[in-house]
């Protein structure tokens, strides 16, 4: 899977994200991940995409936000 389809916001210290990583890299699942605590412009695409929050882990894939998924939510996503 090209890890374009698949943007991941996080950070670094967040439990969730921490798991949702390593779970889509043990399905194979290739992604980019962003850390909004280091990128300030980052956290502000987060909170227009989420309507003003800063909720971690959001999952953009082929442009449909994602809060805190499953990996099968994620395939689901990738699939349709």
């Amino acid at each position: 899977m090209n890890e374009e389809q698949i943007t991941v916001y996080w950070r670094w210290w967040c439990t969730y994200c921490l798991r949702l990583g390593f779970a889509l890299r043990r399905a194979g699942i290739r992604f980019h991940k962003i850390d909004i605590t280091r990128d300030e412009a980052a956290a502000a695409d987060l909170r227009t995409l989420t309507g003003g929050d800063e909720i971690t882990p959001t999952v953009l894939v082929r442009g449909r936000v994602l809060i805190n998924p499953s990996v099968a939510e994620i395939r689901k996503a990738l699939s349709g």
